[in-house]
């Protein structure tokens, strides 16, 4: 039967160009019915149109799909809660939501202002949650929903000139798990794609001799797949660049339990430099806040 979306609706926002206009065209190719959401602002946010958006619907529509635009704002809640209303209003539901629209205001640390920071988190990381604020209560009453977030290696990696932007990146990650946790009872799976490609938004970001390779349509395969029925884990970091398919995952080194009814000391931990930052037997973190700390405690006695 294969990987298909057939019957679901889905929101796609910043959908009017680059990955999401490449999103959107496979949705609709695997049976998806389509809101396209596009502000049709300049990559650092600025100006609206509703052409591109309208492009968009159009290229859709000639596939022989169904998909209606919408030209509101991430930023805006009225207009997040706008978005959900057109796909209820167009087609009677809302199963997906991808949240793809962003912007960028690259500069170095020592150079950005508070305005360059706050805008690109705003968009980013304030947007996706009005978006999905709006959504979640149709997802639940639903009892289905597969939430698509976009965060980046600039997030988890970092890069220079983007801490505005990675900051933002690895906010929805934070999100993303608690949402994970909150949703999976309701039938709502929220995963997240880092996607590495060269489009409008990052074409002037160096990417040296692998640029060529930095196809856009080659992460929007991996954006149906966690939209689909098909996935069914919750909570993962999907890796796509250039081809390249891999879950990101925090992980845990072993470390050092020391006797937390005893005095530890700041030498205590330099003295235990090696055990305590060495990544052998380390293991994914676990979800929630406490992690492994009941089973640590019960090695050395204490539970």
């Amino acid at each position: 039967m294969g990987v298909n979306l057939r019957g679901r609706v889905a929101l796609i926002t910043g959908a009017g160009a680059g990955l999401g206009r490449e999103h959107a065209l496979l949705f609709a190719r695997l049976g998806a019915r389509l809101v396209i959401n596009d502000l049709g602002s300049s990559v650092s946010g600025q100006g609206a149109s509703a052409s591109a958006a309208d492009q968009v619907v159009e290229e859709i529509r000639a596939l022989g799909g169904e998909a209606v635009a919408n030209h509101g704002s991430v930023t805006d809640p009225d207009d997040a809660a706008e978005m959900v209303s057109t796909a209820l209003d167009a087609f009677g539901g809302l199963d997906i939501v991808v949240s793809n629209a962003g912007i960028l205001c690259d500069r170095s640390f020592a150079k950005m202002s508070a305005d360059d920071f706050g805008k690109v988190v705003s968009v980013h990381l304030f947007g996706t949650f009005n978006v999905l604020k709006a959504a979640w209560p149709v997802l639940q009453e639903r009892q289905y929903g597969r939430i698509v977030l976009t965060t980046s290696a600039a997030g988890t990696n970092g890069n220079f000139g983007q801490s505005n932007y990675a900051a933002g990146k690895l906010g929805l990650v934070g999100l993303m798990n608690c949402l994970a946790i909150e949703g999976k009872k309701n039938g709502i799976l929220v995963n997240a794609i880092s996607p590495g490609a060269v489009t409008r938004m990052t074409e002037n970001i160096p990417a040296g001799d692998v640029g060529p390779f930095l196809k856009a349509e080659l992460v929007s395969p991996a954006v149906a797949w966690l939209a689909s029925e098909d996935f069914v884990d919750t909570g993962i970091i999907l890796s796509s660049f250039g081809g390249f398919y891999a879950q990101v995952k925090m992980f845990e080194g072993a470390g050092k339990q020391f006797d937390p009814l005893e005095p530890v000391t700041a030498d205590m931990l330099a003295q235990a430099r090696e055990q305590i930052l060495s990544l052998e037997g380390a293991k994914p973190v676990q979800p929630g806040p406490l992690g492994d700390i009941e089973a640590r405690l019960r090695q050395i006695g204490r539970l």
